[in-house]
């Protein structure tokens, strides 16, 4: 069922595999939250730049959001994912994760600990 293809980035123009390669094994982007409609035009975006466009919807909907309206955010109905993106869901800083507010997101709601990027 080896679906990739060899595509250009219609952002940077360089060449990378998109696609599925088997039924157990899909396409890297699948490892990225669905935010993006299909229908937002150009093509598929290489591995970094599509990162750097997911970081950058993120946190432009992130900086919308209020403790309240955090309670009823996308990011909670959208699918679970136990990998985690770092830039997306966490940065390092001296060895140690800081979880980003897309993290707390998904998780529903406030774990209680003073979360520096917390939503809540």
């Amino acid at each position: 069922m080896n679906t990739t293809k060899t595509k250009v980035c219609s952002s940077c123009e360089s060449t990378f595999s998109c696609g599925d390669i088997s039924v157990e094994n899909k396409c890297w982007c699948n490892n990225y939250p669905p935010i993006f409609n299909l229908s937002e035009g150009g093509d598929c975006l290489c591995p970094a730049c599509f990162k750097e466009a997911c970081e950058d919807k993120i946190e432009a909907y992130v900086e919308t959001l209020t403790p309240e309206k955090a309670l009823h955010n996308k990011a909670a109905a959208l699918p679970k994912s136990e990998q985690l993106i770092e830039g997306i869901d966490y940065y390092l800083e001296d060895n140690k994760y800081v979880f980003k507010a897309w993290f707390h997101l998904k998780r529903g709601n406030c774990c209680g600990n003073g979360c520096r990027h917390c939503p809540y």
